[in-house]
């Protein structure tokens, strides 16, 4: 989900390592940064070459949602990487559309995995082995263009799944219970329990839009609210203990990754909606990465900073957490999405 120009960048920065535990509330790295809200987080994962940040973010403010509130959740990606593969070759082979098998996506797409196909704990169901999705996605793909039958595709595309991914069980097992993947699901994320949210001036602030960027395959609709208050309940989303999930633009001279910032260019500060609104129109600010916001921290001069919690692994200054400027988030975010319990709090 990253822009082309961004890809071989990234590429360099994506590498496997150890998980390692997320910065303490109240500590501080060089006194570069000082914590000020740390929300619980499961491991750092690496999402590798593939291009499902949107999976992984999404999920991560789930399960943060659920440490939170002491229940233990840690999702499985492969799973709903392979029903949106499979799901996605049955339609091409309908309709011979390529877009069909493509594995981008907002994170709303990611809700709607969820509730369709369910979903397993990580335990269940991850690949012994790094997965590209992008060759699998092709595999695919080439299977359905030679499949005579929808039975001869199934039966093609779960071998291939199988020996890629992994076998797929039939049940979750938990805690001595059996459910079935859409039974956990529903325990893990009611329908409507997320809310999607954005920030944009050609359309009324009130209302809900399907948001125009390239990786809304769903054509998902977003409430649409002044970016002030946007920023606002961001803020105390996350002071009440509420994970957010950040969907936006990562290609700036100040997004770095080893070094674990994002900040604005020196001169550029302060953001306003005619700003963000210009940004996005000259395709300035685009749908590129998807984060999970597990924190707030202020930097020596006082300015505030989030906390993030990134995909790609834990090779970079704070062991795969990020802190992102509070003038970086307002001005360079396409999404947001929190617990509907965290929106209807702050009213």
């Amino acid at each position: 989900m990253k822009k082309s120009v961004c890809l071989s960048i990234v590429a360099l920065l994506m590498v496997v390592s150890c998980d390692r535990p997320a910065p303490k509330n109240g500590a501080s790295d060089g006194d570069t940064f000082v914590n000020e809200v740390v929300i619980k987080t499961t491991p750092v994962k690496n999402q590798g070459s593939s291009s499902l940040c949107w999976l992984y973010g999404m999920f991560a403010t789930i399960e943060s949602e659920h440490l939170m509130k002491g229940d233990s959740v840690n999702l499985s990606i492969d799973y709903p990487a392979r029903m949106m593969l499979r799901d996605g070759a049955t339609r091409y082979f309908f309709s011979h559309n390529p877009d069909d098998v493509a594995m981008h996506g907002m994170s709303s797409r990611a809700i709607r995995l969820l509730q369709t196909y369910g979903a397993m704990p990580y335990d269940s169901y991850y690949s012994r082995q790094p997965v590209n999705y992008g060759v699998l996605s092709r595999k695919a793909q080439q299977i359905a263009h030679a499949s005579v039958s929808l039975r001869q595709l199934d039966g093609h595309l779960e071998n291939v799944f199988d020996e890629n991914i992994g076998y797929l069980p039939k049940m979750v097992f938990m805690l001595g219970a059996e459910y079935t993947p859409l039974e956990f699901a529903h325990s893990v994320c009611l329908p409507g329990e997320y809310v999607s949210l954005t920030s944009f001036s050609h359309h009324p602030f009130g209302s809900k839009f399907v948001l125009e960027v390239p990786d809304n395959v769903s054509r998902d609709s977003f409430l649409n609210v002044p970016i002030d208050t946007l920023m606002h309940r961001t803020l105390q989303a996350i002071r009440s203990g509420h994970p957010v999930c950040w969907e936006g633009d990562i290609c700036e001279p100040g997004f770095d990754f080893t070094k674990g910032i994002a900040s604005l260019p020196t001169g550029v500060s302060h953001p306003d909606q005619r700003q963000r609104q210009r940004a996005f129109e000259a395709h300035r600010t685009t749908d590129d990465h998807v984060m999970e916001l597990c924190g707030l921290a202020r930097d020596k001069a006082g300015h505030q900073y989030f906390l993030a919690k990134n995909s790609w692994g834990t090779d970079n200054h704070y062991h795969g957490f990020m802190y992102l400027s509070y003038d970086y988030v307002k001005l360079k975010t396409i999404a947001l999405y929190m617990s509907r319990e965290a929106w209807a709090s702050q009213w």
